[in-house]
């Protein structure tokens, strides 16, 4: 129980002292994870004005909180989550999960005939702590993310995704090949460098 504990204030003393971190709470940002987002964002350039934005998974509501402070109601930004989120200006936010059809119904409303320009996600599967386990849950979500992307993205719009190195990434990664041109791989530097995680950019998807 002592080690647990160690490696708990271990984890709060390295939150505490992130740059990232500091730099979030000064700005009045919701979490550290803007700062992945804005770094994509400012060499891609994925976000425009007239963008209908889709941010799956997106509790607290940094990405979100991003763009809506960049683009006020000039671009429409749709979060979902299971989790709540507190409300953000010029954010519409559906509780609930992105596969289930009240959801999708929701998002129908919202986007009242329009189709998706882009569809953001930094979601993760609860971690069971086994591996086999832990990579097929996250497939199953990665599907789930694909599906909706082709009922609801319009042709030739981005998708960009959390992953983790294994089985998944690459399982997603050839998924991605027959449905969009092309991808490319980010690592921003807000992503902690001992961490397993990366951002895939699937562009401009096939019609």
């Amino acid at each position: 129980m002592a080690r647990k504990g160690n490696k708990t204030g271990e984890w709060a003393r390295r939150h505490i002292n992130d740059p990232y971190v500091k730099k979030a709470t000064s700005q009045g940002y919701r979490s550290r994870a803007v700062y992945k987002f804005k770094e994509i964002d400012d060499q891609d350039h994925l976000v425009k004005a007239g963008m209908v934005v889709v941010d799956l998974g997106s509790a607290p509501g940094g990405w979100s909180q991003y763009i809506a402070r960049k683009f006020g109601d000039k671009v429409t930004v749709i979060a979902i989550d299971l989790l709540d989120m507190d409300p953000i200006d010029n954010v519409h936010f559906i509780k609930g999960d992105f596969q289930d059809q009240d959801v999708l119904d929701k998002v129908d409303n919202l986007l009242d005939g329009r189709k998706i320009d882009l569809v953001i996600s930094d979601m993760a599967p609860n971690i069971t702590g086994v591996r086999s386990s832990d990579e097929a849950l996250y497939e199953g979500l990665l599907d789930s993310v694909l599906y909706f992307c082709e009922m609801r993205l319009k042709a030739n719009s981005h998708l960009l995704v959390k992953l983790f190195e294994g089985s998944a990434s690459h399982y997603y990664r050839r998924e991605v090949k027959g449905r969009y041109k092309s991808g490319v791989v980010r690592k921003p530097a807000a992503s902690r460098p001992k961490s397993r995680e990366y951002y895939f950019l699937a562009k401009n998807r096939l019609a």
